[in-house]
């Protein structure tokens, strides 16, 4: 368990959900080294997972997909549809599309991919933590992908008109997989700033998370799928 350091925030309390225990010794390893974060449980199923979400109430669950029994896509729908307040991290693999998109609507709030380093697993604990919602540019990519393969008929037109130039510019950077943090140090503005920017956005779009925000990007041809 890290310890904070005297009068610094409260550690962001995490659950870790994985069968395999090699990968849950690494991550508590590398976070027990950090003075913010805090694994305060360890889960080897989807039932585990769920049941130590309501007991002892973490900030996030970083879930893998492929668990016995009650996989991690039906675990992340029981905590996001619940009354705990956990944001959930879903670990996934290039070749996880369908479990991806899954995860997806069962209201994950972040998608990494295994072989990112720790070290970005870390910052992603932390984005979540505060609110935001994290893609692993890979994962995005392949979203884009699986978008752009459906027929032009399903796809949702949303006309762009209503926005201003500035919120287009982060509407891009939301299309490229940045977090809000990536999208203030790139626009030179605060991280408030591109949250409110983000907000609008969702509301003049109509979109219902930061994931649809990547489609309507990439449908208006502001990102492409090899860019």
């Amino acid at each position: 368990m890290s310890e904070a350091t005297p009068g610094a925030a409260a550690p962001i309390r995490v659950v870790l959900a994985d069968d395999q225990p090699l990968v849950r010794t690494a991550l508590r390893m590398v976070m027990a080294e950090t003075a913010d974060i805090d694994v305060v449980g360890e889960a080897g199923t989807g039932d585990e997972a769920v049941r130590l979400t309501t007991e002892l109430a973490p900030e996030v669950v970083v879930m893998d997909i492929r668990m016995p029994g009650l996989n991690g896509i039906e675990a992340t729908e029981r905590i996001t549809a619940g009354p705990a307040t956990a944001h959930v991290v879903v670990l996934t693999t290039f070749d996880d599309d369908d479990y991806v998109y899954g995860a997806l609507r069962a209201g994950a709030a972040g998608f990494l991919v295994k072989d990112m380093a720790l070290d970005d697993i870390l910052g992603a604990v932390r984005v979540v933590a505060a609110g935001d919602a994290l893609i692993a540019p890979g994962v995005t990519r392949r979203l884009i992908k699986e978008f752009a393969g459906r027929p032009a008929s399903s796809r949702p037109r949303r006309p762009l008109t209503a926005i201003t130039d500035r919120e287009r510019e982060v509407l891009v950077l939301v299309g490229g997989g940045l977090s809000n943090a990536e999208i203030a140090e790139r626009l030179f503005i605060s991280v408030a700033t591109a949250k409110t920017y983000l907000t609008r956005l969702l509301s003049k779009l109509g979109a219902r998370d930061r994931v649809q925000l990547v489609i309507i990007a990439y449908e208006a041809g502001l990102v492409s799928v090899s860019g």
